[in-house]
């Protein structure tokens, strides 16, 4: 009987507990409800402000005008330097359209220096090669010219036009020592581009694989260059301040990747995969490259005057 009682005294005890906590559970999901569908009333003077007032539009309907000084970068044998000018419009803040462009001035790298010294003047090969008796001159005798390295046989880009699309996503100001203050964006850029280039001229076979028999690659008179354009995509990024309303200077990463053939060598054309040198020099010798450089812009922008946002 006294077993009875315990056991009946337990089981009410648990019953209460379990419907104190369900209680309790139950409480609490309403709470949690009725605080999600609270809304949060903003008060006082910044109530409906933007998140920025006063700000200077430094793009927003003006024209930019930017001369700047690009520098290629990683280059085997020649590096350009190349003074261009670019010339935008920004509809708004944050997008622009416009076209940039340059003219390639070229110096030799210290790869192509020695190649200079070493391989052809010190070895003095004549200029008819069926004449030469040093092995050396025989074998390089497609690939090296008798005379100038620069000026016979090794790429350039000569100019560049690039109409291109610029978004600035990002923008801010920067301060030095919490006393000059200077604004400050981000930018990027892309579109097409079309490339004067400047290659050795085919030769031993033409671009269609037909055989040259008035111009073995051997041959001295080989070597000479010749135009053409190449279209490639450019893209990049660029760091811009502004420290007047009209003038702003900055600097950028741009792109410009395509198929050439910077050396004036015999890569390819003949074995598996065409992956083997075939005594011609044409378009199968061209390699792909990820050109790039560095520009240095000075900008300014008309109208003088700037914008601001409310």
């Amino acid at each position: 009987m006294m077993r009875r009682f315990v056991n009946s005294l337990c089981a009410s005890r648990l019953l209460r507990r379990g419907m104190l906590a369900a209680l309790t559970g139950c409480a609490a999901l309403a709470m949690s409800a009725g605080a999600e569908a609270q809304e949060i009333q903003l008060t006082g003077p910044l109530a409906g402000a933007p998140a920025v007032r006063k700000l200077r539009l430094h793009r927003a309907g003006r024209i930019e005008i930017t001369p700047s000084a690009s520098f290629t970068l990683l280059d085997e044998y020649q590096r350009t330097i190349m003074p261009g000018l670019r010339v935008m419009y920004h509809p708004t803040d944050w997008l622009g359209f416009g076209v940039w462009g340059g003219y390639g001035i070229q110096t030799t790298t210290s790869l192509t220096d020695e190649l200079q010294v070493k391989a052809i003047d010190e070895r003095n090969c004549p200029t008819d090669s069926n004449t030469a008796t040093d092995t050396a001159c025989k074998l390089t005798a497609v690939n090296l010219t008798r005379g100038n390295l620069a000026q016979d046989q090794l790429g350039r880009m000569q100019w560049v036009a690039a109409p291109q699309v610029t978004v600035v996503p990002f923008r801010g100001k920067l301060a030095l020592f919490a006393t000059l203050f200077v604004d400050t964006d981000i930018s990027f850029f892309v579109g097409p581009a079309v490339i004067g280039v400047q290659e050795r001229a085919p030769c031993g076979k033409d671009n269609d694989g037909n055989t040259l028999t008035d111009r073995p690659c051997a041959a001295q008179s080989s070597f000479q260059l010749e135009s053409r354009i190449a279209i490639a995509p450019t893209f990049g990024v660029g760091w811009n301040f502004y420290p007047t309303s009209f003038f702003g200077f900055g600097a950028e990463w741009r792109a410009l990747p395509f198929a050439w053939n910077t050396s004036g060598f015999d890569n390819a054309g003949s074995g598996n995969d065409e992956a083997f040198p075939d005594t011609a020099v044409n378009n199968k010798d061209r390699q792909f490259r990820f050109n790039s450089m560095v520009s240095v812009n000075l900008m300014f922008s008309l109208p003088m005057k700037v914008k601001s946002s409310d």
